[in-house]
């Protein structure tokens, strides 16, 4: 409490607890996402190479790069969020660390994705 100067009255600055950051969080639920189509495109491109696996392939290698690049933004935007400096009574954000993972599932989702689409289209062609 902080009296104020020539007054008998007090200014008192309440304590705000940090809140994890929802961009952070969506980070890393688009990021696992990616993640988990990327292995289904592996798997329809293996596992269907003779009945158009390629094509299904194709499709989800379009949606897991999707989900990897909005991990990715949605990651480096959580970041920033976090960075910001707040002044005491305003609110301050945590989940540093979801949003890395969100970054990290999110560029490893869209590489396998990509990975697995040229493994679809090698195995289809050969």
């Amino acid at each position: 409490m902080e009296a104020v100067p020539g007054t008998p009255f007090g200014v008192v600055h309440l304590d705000v607890a940090p809140v994890t950051s929802g961009l952070a969080i969506g980070a890393l639920v688009a990021g696992v996402a990616s993640v988990l189509v990327s292995l289904l495109v592996i798997c329809f491109g293996v596992s269907f190479r003779d009945d158009g696996g390629a094509w299904a392939s194709g499709a989800f290698a379009v949606l897991g790069v999707l989900a990897g690049v909005a991990a990715i933004v949605t990651g480096l935007l959580g970041q920033r969020q976090i960075r910001r400096p707040a002044a005491p009574p305003a609110v301050r954000f945590t989940g540093r660390g979801l949003a890395v993972a969100g970054i990290s599932c999110g560029v490893a989702g869209g590489v396998l994705s990509l990975l697995g689409l040229g493994l679809a289209l090698l195995l289809t062609l050969a």
